[in-house]
């Protein structure tokens, strides 16, 4: 998967979660979920984005370390609403993306940091 497509799957994911959430209740269990749920599904893009722009080696993998951190705070999240809603199909769905895509990043940055002890 090249960074184009990468960063187009973050979109659709964070995209995916908003769709989601609309169909969920408003009240006051679901509220700030809801609002935590948008700020941690959106700043994977962002983030990954700006990585792409990042001034050195050294920022560009704290960058991608940010976007893990995030996509890690989405699957906490998600695994609440998990636990609060009944069983959803398109729940689960966000599940396996969050964790595919946190699979992705640790691959990223495991290999990043290796590559820079060696150097």
């Amino acid at each position: 998967m090249n960074a184009n497509e990468l960063e187009l799957r973050l979109i659709k994911f964070a995209i995916s979660i908003i769709k989601f959430l609309r169909r969920q209740p408003n009240d006051i269990v679901f509220i700030p979920l809801k609002k935590q749920l948008i700020r941690s599904c959106t700043s994977p893009a962002m983030n990954y984005g700006e990585s792409r722009g990042a001034e050195s080696r050294r920022d560009f993998v704290h960058k991608l370390k940010i976007v893990l951190k995030e996509l890690r705070e989405t699957n906490i999240i998600l695994r609440i609403f998990h636990g609060l809603i009944d069983n959803s199909n398109e729940l689960n769905e966000l599940l396996k993306e969050s964790n595919e895509l946190i699979s992705i990043f640790v691959a990223s940055t495991k290999s990043l940091d290796s590559k820079g002890r060696t150097n």
